[in-house]
């Protein structure tokens, strides 16, 4: 192994508390889509994130670029299928949201730590134990409740969803298939940096899957025609703060808990992300979370509390 690949030994920072910090950068991403979406299609949107994090990234890439020359071509082939993950998972979840209800994304998009723990024993030889398995159950039954929150209603002692028969009809079920393909490439993103993010800083691992998936995106959107310029100004401040919050200090504290965390772990926080928009909502639009979104919060918060603490030998 060349001198200047080394593993880390211990984190310059507490993990967990980046993973908070990343939960409520991200929960920022919902926002800022709904409001560039007025204008821009989810493909440009996609990549003006993803650009835009890898310009502003450059300055700090530069200084370790002899790092570069010394990662692996083991790990280089890794990173580059989890920039191609990265990057179908935002083509298909920033799409599906053009067909599909936000309800609908939401909660399929929020299985993603089910694939990542079903895929852990193969690809990272992570075993869940059984506590794990439970925390996982019970986040993503916490996640779908938040999600169907959006759409349902509760009065008195009865709760009142729409029609589940719309779920398959039309350009909603290939919306919702689009969503459910999202968090299948979100799943073997986050195996792909398990395995590579042990070995590698974080400003090296980030812009090189960060690159490639930018590449990818931009590719996707000039083959399917979509416009890349001629928006209104607010439209760029809204894709700068979409690149700046939710990527590059949200999905890139991920990125850095995965360097020291399980996957399967990492993954389940991603189901705090409901509680955070539901908290800035509060915040900025005053709009108050109901019944649902409080109950099932709580339901989230109890499954990542099974999975945070090592079992007792």
């Amino acid at each position: 192994m060349p001198a200047r690949y080394k593993p880390f030994t211990s984190p310059r920072l507490p993990p967990y508390l980046v993973l908070v910090i990343g939960v409520f950068c991200v929960s920022t991403a919902s926002i800022l889509i709904r409001l560039v979406q007025q204008e821009v299609g989810p493909l440009t949107i996609a990549a003006y994130r993803m650009i835009l994090s890898v310009l502003l990234l450059f300055p700090l890439a530069w200084q370790k670029r002899e790092e570069w020359l010394s990662i692996p071509r083991s790990s280089l082939k890794a990173m580059g299928l989890g920039g191609l993950f990265l990057a179908f998972h935002f083509a298909f979840w920033i799409t599906s949201l053009r067909l599909t209800s936000v309800t609908s994304s939401v909660v399929l998009v929020t299985t993603t730590p089910l694939w990542v723990a079903l895929m852990s024993p193969f690809f990272l030889k992570e075993h869940p134990g059984i506590r794990t398995w439970i925390g996982l159950f019970i986040g993503v039954t916490g996640g779908v409740i938040v999600s169907l929150a959006q759409g349902c209603t509760w009065q008195g002692w009865e709760i009142s969803c729409p029609d589940f028969a719309s779920f398959f009809q039309g350009k909603a079920f290939l919306g919702n298939f689009l969503a459910l393909l999202g968090a299948w490439m979100a799943a073997g993103y986050m195996v792909v940096g398990r395995r590579v993010r042990s070995g590698l800083s974080l400003i090296s691992y980030i812009f090189t899957v960060y690159g490639i998936s930018a590449i990818l995106l931009l590719a996707f959107a000039l083959s399917t025609g979509q416009t890349l310029f001629g928006f209104s100004p607010m439209m760029y401040v809204y894709l700068l703060g979409l690149a700046v919050i939710p990527q590059l200090l949200g999905h890139s504290s991920y990125n850095y808990a995965l360097g020291y965390l399980p996957a399967a772990f990492v993954s389940l926080t991603i189901l705090m992300e409901p509680i955070g928009a539901s908290i800035l909502a509060i915040l900025i639009l005053k709009e108050f979370p109901n019944a649902l979104e409080i109950i099932g919060g709580i339901i989230i918060l109890t499954g990542v509390g099974l999975t945070s603490f090592p079992a007792k030998k």
